[in-house]
């Protein structure tokens, strides 16, 4: 670990978030983002992904109650089931 990290969860010195906008980039993610890999072979391949492929975007409170595809799944299997 180098000396300037924080293991505390304390923000680093040089970050300053004072005149950030919260949920800047929100509507523009919705609407599809893309996504560059770069491999180790050096080739880049690139997706574009939508909400129409499937991708499914939680809004924060829900996502503190469901953190990964796992739990979403389970969760909404029971309730299919219930119908």
């Amino acid at each position: 670990m180098k000396d300037n990290d924080k293991s505390d969860g304390s923000m680093r010195g040089e970050y300053n978030f004072s005149k950030g906008e919260r949920g800047k980039h929100h509507r523009a993610y919705r609407a599809g983002h893309m996504v560059r890999v770069t491999k180790a072979d050096g080739t880049v391949e690139q997706r574009h992904f939508t909400l129409d492929d499937g991708a499914v975007m939680l809004d924060p409170d829900v996502k503190a109650r469901f953190p990964d595809s796992e739990s979403v799944n389970r969760a909404l299997r029971k309730l299919i089931a219930k119908n």
